[in-house]
């Protein structure tokens, strides 16, 4: 049985974790497929990928994923004060809003509003997280 290795075809079942044992997304749940990936194109957190090198069909293993190798730390610069007028009508702490950066569309939170001022965190929200992911290979093509 061959191990899996950069640019093979996988098809993984993953349930991903925080340390506090919340999970934040999973494929194993009904209407879910497992997730597939070409590995060493960059479509998947490093870890992730790292994780996987080396595994078989129907093995199963835990990896723990640090911060540098998922979605980074947490970065400060990433808060920015925007113009209410410049965000959606009725918009309210908590809400997600997609945004654009010169990276590509993006998820944006919004932390707080004052009279006419809103304070949004860019930061990808699993920035600065440890994350624990179950693998399984379904498959390696």
């Amino acid at each position: 049985m061959s191990t899996i290795k950069n640019g093979d075809r996988v098809s993984v079942n993953y349930t991903g974790k925080l340390e506090d044992g919340s999970i934040f997304d999973t494929s194993v749940q009904e209407g879910r497929e497992p997730l597939e990936a070409v590995l060493g194109q960059g479509m998947l957190i490093p870890g992730f990928e790292n994780g996987l090198i080396g595994m078989s069909v129907g093995e199963s293993k835990t990896v723990e994923i640090e911060p540098e190798n998922a979605y980074g730390s947490y970065k400060d610069n990433m808060i920015q004060e925007v113009s209410l007028t410049q965000l959606p009508e009725g918009v309210s702490v908590g809400d997600v809003l997609m945004g654009q950066s010169q990276y590509g569309p993006t998820q944006v939170v919004v932390k707080e509003i004052n009279s006419d001022v809103a304070t949004l965190d860019m930061n990808h929200p699993l920035a600065g997280k440890k994350l624990i992911f179950d693998l399984e290979v379904v498959s390696v093509n």
